[in-house]
């Protein structure tokens, strides 16, 4: 087990490890734990009951926040000639096709957020599969970065738009804000996101979809939510 920081274990004494906080307390204490010398980023843990080990049970899609992350999204679209244009204009950070692929494979560059590509630059960019799936950065439609519409994928990006996906144990988390916002904008960025998650249940989960749900900060530890308080289960 990790030694944690003196900062850390005096934070852990504010929260009870056996209760599970309204959202307005969590975020409060969510806010009280983030003392680091930084803006935190605050998080939600979701532990579902998906079984990981079925493809079919597998979530990946995407959430909008009201209210966005706080952090600058960079976003590298894969196009060219009219839809390279429409991406330029619409903010897009970086935007190429077999040059931009080339500089991922051979200089491993990753100063970006998000990939989006127009379907027909998938044949360049298969080949980067095993740099940038590990990442969460690989274009896929089921997440809306490959697309057609680059431009309005950019933009939905940039205002917010996030990819949610179960890790290796069926669990998802997500950013939903900084430790500076207003609590509600916190309050309203989680709500928006556990009840659009909830909207992706596969169908064959058996019982209850949600078994956890955690609030925390970058340093800080995890709060225990009522799921009650957010959005009731379907």
């Amino acid at each position: 087990m990790p030694k944690h920081s003196k900062r850390y274990n005096e934070v852990r004494k504010l929260i009870d490890r056996s209760k599970q906080y309204s959202l307005d307390e969590a975020i409060e204490l969510a806010k009280k734990v983030a003392t680091a010398k930084f803006d935190e980023t605050v998080e939600l843990h979701i532990k579902t009951n998906i079984d990981y080990r079925k493809s079919d049970q597998q979530i990946r899609s995407t959430v909008s926040l009201p209210h966005g992350t706080g952090k600058e999204v960079k976003v590298l679209v894969f196009a060219k000639g009219e839809k390279a244009e429409e991406a330029k204009n619409a903010g897009a950070d970086y935007v190429g096709a077999e040059e931009l692929a080339e500089k991922i494979q051979k200089e491993n560059f990753l100063d970006f957020d998000v990939a989006i590509a127009t379907p027909d630059m998938m044949r360049i960019i298969g080949k980067l599969g095993r740099i940038l799936g590990p990442r969460g950065l690989m274009p896929n439609p089921k997440a809306g970065t490959v697309t057609e519409n680059v431009g309005e994928a950019v933009k939905e990006f940039k205002k917010g738009r996030l990819e949610v996906r179960t890790d290796k144990t069926g669990n998802i988390h997500i950013p939903v804000g900084k430790a500076s916002f207003e609590n509600n904008k916190l309050s309203e960025n989680i709500k928006s996101a556990y009840e659009q998650i909830l909207n992706l249940r596969p169908a064959g989960v058996k019982g209850s979809f949600i078994k956890k749900v955690v609030v925390s900060t970058t340093m800080g530890p995890g709060i225990k939510l009522d799921p009650a308080s957010i959005a009731e289960e379907k």
